[in-house]
């Protein structure tokens, strides 16, 4: 484990592109100490029925934009039928509402726990946000850290993972930032192209970032 020298408790705004492998780096934060906040999963949660089987407040503004249709019976956010509407080739428009409606609400949460973590006395949190310039969370964070791997890369990783087809994998990707551009924006970048040690990457990373 590294050793990390006392100092300012610190954000870490984790980016990359869907399949680089940001869940696994958060991982090997996790193993130095470090928290970390996926905020898909602060997404899925803030998207859950309510006790009673009815939708979030959440859900019920992101129906409200979007239609009955992507909510399901049991009062759950359906995130396929969500995904169709929202990541069809010239949705853009429909992507950009959807992320008006939520990154407020997830944000909000994000920013509750982080606090919250800082008051337990943990010395730093890294967010993985897949949105974190669209949501300015970025502004918020100390350090960005991105991982990187190539567009072949992660069409392959990403047709495993959610069982979708090459072309649905490639518009997800057409809605994302470019590599390029979230490269230029990171203080720190790891090589994700299959050869890394991401463990020993993340570790090196915490390193720097902990030891100014």
């Amino acid at each position: 484990m590294t050793d990390m020298n006392p100092g300012k408790n610190k954000v870490i705004g984790l980016c990359g592109r869907s399949g680089s492998g940001k869940t696994t780096v958060c991982g090997a934060f996790e193993k130095l100490g470090i928290k970390s906040i996926d905020t898909d999963k602060v997404y899925r949660e803030l998207t859950a029925p309510c006790s009673d089987g009815t939708p979030s407040k959440l859900v019920s503004l992101i129906r409200k934009r979007f239609g009955d249709e992507v909510v399901r019976s049991d009062g759950s956010l359906d995130r396929a039928v969500l995904a169709g509407i929202v990541f069809g080739e010239g949705n853009g428009e429909n992507l950009r509402d959807l992320n008006m409606i939520t990154h407020e609400h997830i944000l909000s949460e994000t920013e509750r726990r982080i606090d919250k973590y800082f008051r337990e006395g943990v010395r730093g949190v890294i967010v993985d946000a897949p949105a974190l310039f669209e949501s300015r969370f970025d502004k918020k964070c100390d350090v960005i850290l991105c991982v990187s791997a190539p567009d072949d890369v992660l069409v392959e990783r990403i047709m495993k993972r959610d069982s979708i087809s090459e072309e649905a994998a490639l518009r997800r990707l057409s809605s994302q930032i470019s590599d390029k551009e979230l490269r230029e924006r990171a203080d720190y970048i790891i090589e994700n192209d299959g050869e890394t040690d991401l463990s020993l990457a993340a570790g090196n990373v915490a390193g720097k970032i902990f030891n100014k």
